[in-house]
């Protein structure tokens, strides 16, 4: 239902469920209004991680509040998607307050309150081994029998979720690590070392393993985010984008994905019916999944290809990356956690993209690749009006996107007005 506290009006929300079923009041009200209202370009955003429908208004709220004033004379409407994700309550996002429990936490248990619950979200049925989790966490026995234990329940909770990740169309990719648990939590460690102090690691002594076991644990919850979002926008917001395109022929649908909604805007794509062509402009904030996805071809193995080769033809316009060096979250920790998924390769220290090399990389970090014809423009190009009509364009976006503390860096500064208006730009919309 359209929220009347939002910046921008006409605005609905879309909610979603694990398997991508949609409200069915919020659809049908959308799908009887669009037209009333006269719109003729639809903006769509899913957020990434998140903690509840709150948060991912007020991010809505904001990023939207730039849209009238930069077109005017537009016929615009929006629609917030709020699908069922989790953020760890650590994680600090740039001109958001922060919360009540992030400051509790740092002094805290390991898992506050608010993370539990979130943990709850991402894995039903799971309360007890969640809370033997919290409990090694804070107690951090010595030795490696307790990162083992730590590491057979964090692979319990990932039990069941199979290959729905994957972004290329290999049979399967491993959850989040394979390799003994205490390397890989010692590996954690050391690159949340490395972004906590850059460039400060001469006389640097290894961390404590425990250090990294709860990024592990982290990066566990959001290989189950990633695989829901594609799931959402397969099996919820394309056929639903579809119903759209017979309902109101004439609305152009402008799709936009922060993080791992990236993914559920993206893989809406494969989830358009038939020969429907709604989408006009699809632009990804920060997109946390494979910089391969789109690729015919895998550079590492050429006879396999990204999970949505080709898709980006569904877009009737421009697919726009916005990425940025300055985000930790997969500049760093993404391609580790990729890695550690099935790599005999090791690594610790800062630039840990350019060791472990282009096969682990994701689309925030250095924009789309191995899809010919790709253009590059930096964030002033872009908003100068030279965005291609149509294909991938990747738009360096570190100009604004630039900050954030640990472990995150600057994954969720988005709310920039240049941001919106290269939404704009990409929807050649005045």
């Amino acid at each position: 239902m359209a929220d009347s506290g939002m910046s921008v009006s006409p605005y609905w929300e879309l909610t979603f469920d694990t398997g991508g079923d949609v409200d069915p009041p919020e659809r049908d009200h959308l799908l009887a209004q669009v037209t009333e209202h006269g719109i003729r370009d639809l903006v769509v955003f899913a957020h990434g991680w998140n903690e509840d429908r709150s948060a991912a208004t007020a991010l809505y709220r904001r990023f939207f509040a730039p849209f009238p004033g930069l077109a005017p004379k537009a016929h615009l409407g929006y629609v917030g998607v709020v699908w069922p994700s989790m953020r760890f309550s650590d994680e600090p996002i740039p001109d958001f307050p922060k919360s009540v429990v992030a400051t509790e936490a740092a002094s805290g248990p390991a898992l506050d309150q608010d993370t539990r619950r979130g943990l709850l979200v991402a894995f039903p049925d799971r309360a007890d081994v969640i809370e033997q989790v919290a409990r090694l966490l804070d107690e951090r026995p010595d030795g490696d029998a307790g990162l083992t234990e730590f590491g057979r329940l964090v692979r319990l909770l990932l039990d069941g979720a199979g290959s729905t990740a994957a972004d290329t169309d290999e049979d399967g990719e491993p959850a989040v690590f394979t390799e003994e648990p205490a390397t890989a939590c010692a590996e954690f460690a050391g690159a949340l070392a490395a972004v906590a102090a850059p460039g400060g690691t001469e006389g640097f002594s290894l961390p404590n393993p425990w250090e990294g076991a709860k990024e592990l644990l982290r990066q566990a919850a959001y290989y189950q985010m990633k695989g829901r979002a594609g799931t959402i926008g397969e099996h919820g917001l394309g056929p639903l984008l579809g119903k759209l395109a017979a309902k109101a022929p004439g609305v152009r649908v402008h799709l936009v994905g922060h993080s791992f909604g990236g993914r559920l805007v993206a893989f809406a794509l494969r989830g358009l019916p038939g020969q429907a062509r709604p989408v006009k402009s699809l632009t990804l904030l920060e997109g946390a999944f494979s910089h391969y996805v789109f690729a015919d071809r895998l550079p590492e193995d050429p006879h396999k290809s990204g999970a949505l080769k080709d898709q980006q033809r569904r877009i009737d316009g421009p697919l726009v990356c916005c990425h940025s060096h300055f985000d930790a979250a997969l500049g760093t920790f993404y391609p580790l956690a990729s890695r550690l998924a099935g790599d005999d390769r090791s690594c610790l220290g800062n630039e840990i993209a350019a060791v472990l090399g282009p096969r682990w990389g994701a689309l925030g970090h250095d924009g789309v690749q191995a899809v010919p014809g790709t253009a590059r423009l930096d964030l002033a190009g872009a908003l100068a009006g030279r965005l291609p009509a149509s294909g991938c364009v990747n738009v360096d976006a570190a100009a604004v996107v630039r900050r954030g503390g640990p472990p995150a860096g600057a994954h969720s500064d988005i709310l920039h007005p240049e941001l919106a208006r290269v939404v704009l730009a990409a929807a050649r919309i005045a």
